[in-house]
């Protein structure tokens, strides 16, 4: 604390002796020795608050680092659903757009022959097979549900 050494309180020791006097030395020491050992005691209750003080700070911050991390890690995930949600809307708003801009099957044009049946129409036994059981164009969105 004080770096003294051997030698330095040798020479303290014998000063006192001669200041004080055989009768009061022992008296004097007790005494140095009470104030000592109060101050110490009060130097380790100051060091060991400051100690648990910075232990505490200390905890108190890694505590909190993961919790602001993981509030960051909500938010990016927030603002990528946020983003992905944007763009499904967007994707949903242009395939209902192109449903409704589509115009309707052209109707057959009238031949001079008969016999010819029109491309798009199925011949034979597909032709009975599919006879009211499929809509005419698939539905590409659900159905919507009025909640």
């Amino acid at each position: 604390m004080f770096d003294l050494g051997f030698s330095e309180l040798l020479v303290i020791a014998v000063v006192a002796l001669v200041v004080l006097g055989p009768e009061r030395l022992p008296k004097a020491a007790r005494f140095a020795g009470l104030w000592v050992r109060k101050a110490r005691a009060q130097w380790y209750s100051v060091k060991s608050e400051f100690e648990r003080e910075m232990a505490a700070e200390d905890l108190k911050r890694s505590i909190g680092d993961p919790a602001r991390a993981l509030r960051g890690d909500v938010e990016d995930i927030r603002r990528e659903l946020d983003e992905t949600s944007a763009q499904t809307g967007s994707a949903l708003r242009e395939a209902e757009a192109s449903t409704r801009d589509e115009p309707a099957p052209a109707a057959a044009k009238p031949t001079d022959e008969p016999d010819e049946q029109p491309r798009d129409q199925p011949t034979g036994d597909a032709a009975a097979n599919d006879a009211g059981d499929t809509p005419t164009q698939p539905s590409l969105l659900p159905p919507r549900r009025d909640d």
